[in-house]
């Protein structure tokens, strides 16, 4: 339980969409909360969306995606998905997948994480 590995990344332009996934292994995603973090080059590594254990309503989201992401998974299949519509320049980064954390909790408070996926937008 807890090894996760994350897919979909790549390099679109401004305005294009993406669908990032994550794969859990056992029961990850029925276990514990979910979550997408991003790291841009020398910037700190920080939340995107949040969504949680017991039910998927009312997910978190970081103010600068708030309306142009959406984070959703899938309990049968065992995976988190990252729809990223309206991209910008500025969602360029390295996408991580995280298991074990909550609403406003750093990076550190995180027990599991995937290797990451590269996400480039050029404007």
């Amino acid at each position: 339980q807890g090894q996760l590995v994350e897919s979909g990344g790549g390099a679109v332009q401004a305005g294009g969409s993406l669908r990032l996934s994550c794969v859990a292994s056992g029961r990850t995603v029925t276990s514990y909360n979910m979550a997408w973090f991003r790291q841009a080059p020398g910037k700190e590594r920080e939340s995107v969306a949040v969504i949680r254990w017991r039910t998927a309503a009312n997910p978190w989201y970081a103010g600068s995606v708030n309306g142009r992401f959406t984070i959703s998974k899938d309990n049968a299949k065992n995976t988190l998905y990252l729809q990223m519509n309206s991209l910008k320049p500025e969602d360029t980064a390295v996408y991580y997948c995280a298991a074990g954390g909550g609403i406003g909790f750093p990076p550190t408070e995180y027990a599991y994480w995937g290797q990451g996926t590269q996400v480039t937008v050029s404007s």
